[in-house]
């Protein structure tokens, strides 16, 4: 199906509305450390306001577009496919560990694919008012509060290799077994002194939230972000915006250029001149032979 620019934007403007309707609803909670359910473990948590602005966002979009797919994180099935249909990919809250917490690493996350490639993102922070857009063909945007609106990326210089970099990473919620071990030998490996077997590189970051990560790195204020286990909501928005700023996605695996959007492997590279190639075949050198259990659906 293909949808005109003009129907894009319109698009991405009524994400923003239901974005700031979101970011209310989770403003205006106070959750507690307690006050959450584990899914998966106790580093995979969910809380009824996740519930509530995803149940929210889906009303609002199906009377809107109800002829469109919905898939949401709090609502997915197991069974239920990314289709070639019109898409939207929601996480209602990236970073529920941080809500629950207090820090304001937190979002509401809205992504809209066609094709299964990323066509229109909206990330919205409610804590520090910060919102980033872009729509295929259109650039990439950030703007905090009521100022003026600001062209991604905000920083641009040549990537020079994995040294000088500043790279988000995360621990996941697997923390035994090859995917920990993974996780494992890619943190020590970039941490360690280059005489010790590592790359040393600058400074790594955790911040709990891959959406918002993933729009620092459109931004250019980190450099690469990597992490295997992500999910489509996790990445469908944030993916749009690096892509029209000029950066890029691709396997968190070595090898695949362009990775499905159901991946669940991804390594983000900022905008820049020139570099983005060579530091994706270092980081990939990082990875070695070694591989996560983690995939798109078969």
């Amino acid at each position: 199906m293909s949808l005109s620019t003009s129907g894009l934007l319109e698009i991405c403007g009524f994400l923003v509305n239901i974005a700031k309707q979101g970011g209310k609803i989770i403003t205006s909670a106070h959750p507690s450390s307690s006050d959450f359910a584990a899914k998966k473990n106790s580093a995979d948590i969910v809380t009824e306001t996740d519930t509530a602005v995803e149940c929210m966002v889906q009303a609002e979009l199906k009377s809107r577009y109800p002829t469109f797919d919905f898939v949401g994180e709090e609502t997915y099935k197991t069974d239920q496919r990314i289709t070639e249909a019109p898409t939207f990919i929601v996480d209602p809250i990236d970073g529920t560990a941080n809500f629950v917490h207090g820090f304001p690493a937190v979002c509401i996350s809205l992504g809209f694919v066609v094709g299964r490639k990323p066509t229109v993102g909206v990330v919205f922070n409610p804590f520090l008012d910060e919102l980033y857009t872009a729509v295929k063909g259109c650039g990439a945007f950030y703007q905090r509060a009521d100022s003026e609106r600001e062209k991604l990326p905000l920083l641009s210089s040549p990537l020079r290799g994995l040294g000088p970099a500043c790279i988000g990473i995360e621990w996941g919620s697997d923390r035994e077994g090859v995917n920990f071990e993974l996780n494992l030998k890619v943190f020590t490996t970039l941490a360690r002194t280059r005489e010790t077997g590592g790359r040393f590189v600058n400074s790594l970051r955790c911040t709990g939230s891959s959406a918002i990560t993933i729009c620092r790195v459109a931004a250019g204020q980190q450099d690469l972000f990597w992490e295997c286990g992500n999910w489509a909501w996790d990445v469908a928005a944030a993916w749009c915006i690096l892509n029209e700023a000029g950066g890029m996605i691709v396997d968190g695996h070595p090898g695949e250029w362009d990775p499905p959007i159901n991946n669940r492997r991804y390594l983000a590279v900022r905008p820049a001149p020139n570099g983005q190639k060579e530091i994706v075949q270092e980081f990939w050198d990082v990875i070695g032979d070694d591989r996560s259990t983690y995939g798109p659906p078969q």
